[in-house]
């Protein structure tokens, strides 16, 4: 748990320097660094979703990641996350702020945050690793990675960033302790397939940022477990 500690605290000492920084830049200003942390979401995006063409992948997997994918998002879409997670941080502007009412940033800043996040292979590879052999080397980068984009998102979303420590915590966490669970699952192909829908989804999150459509990454989430079953059973 040592790695999901640390990048819980990065993202913590994240959203408090870009709270105390944004508010004195420029609307301008915040809004270049919104463009620029989306920049390097999408290009991440697109390195991790290329997966699917790496050395222990098949013709077959991009198949086991476009049906993962579009499963996936049918499945989210019927339950609803993306739309439970922004009443999470409404409830919880609502009830710190004492100002219910639709859309907040904080409601924003927390699904936003926890989407980028808790979503890639870093999170789920980093998580085995510390929970198998206590290395939370690769959760150390993430953790480094993740304080940066917190400092770029608070500076523009405000306080609720900090609220996606408690996602990272409880993801990162539960992947950590149950790891010898995914210890024989997660290899090879099966692998590739969760790094590259992790990948599309991360080049959502991108896509958001830049403000060039919102894809409701949130509904898509089933497609993180959904596509490396497809892999592994076929």
């Amino acid at each position: 748990m040592v790695g999901t500690l640390i990048n819980v605290g990065t993202v913590l000492a994240g959203t408090a320097i870009g709270t105390t920084v944004g508010p004195r830049l420029p609307e301008r200003i915040q809004q270049r660094v919104l463009a620029g942390l989306g920049l390097i979401t999408l290009v991440l995006g697109v390195d991790l979703a290329l997966a699917w063409g790496g050395e222990d992948t098949t013709t077959s997997t991009p198949l086991f990641v476009l049906g993962g994918i579009l499963l996936g998002g049918i499945v989210g879409e019927a339950i609803g996350i993306e739309r439970g997670l922004e009443r999470l941080g409404d409830r919880v502007q609502a009830r710190l702020a004492r100002n219910g009412g639709g859309h907040s940033t904080v409601s924003e800043g927390f699904v936003t945050a926890s989407l980028l996040f808790c979503v890639g292979s870093l999170a789920v590879i980093g998580s085995i690793q510390d929970g198998l052999t206590g290395d939370y080397q690769t959760l150390a980068t993430k953790a480094v990675l993740d304080g940066f984009a917190a400092v770029a998102l608070a500076a523009t979303l405000g306080w609720g960033v900090a609220l996606s420590a408690g996602s990272v915590l409880a993801v990162q966490g539960t992947i950590t302790l149950g790891a010898t669970l995914f210890e024989d699952v997660l290899v090879g192909e099966t692998l590739a397939v969760l790094t590259s829908a992790g990948g599309i989804l991360v080049v959502g999150i991108g896509l958001k940022l830049l403000g060039v459509v919102d894809v409701k990454v949130g509904n898509f989430l089933p497609a993180l477990v959904i596509a490396p079953a497809l892999a592994a059973l076929f």
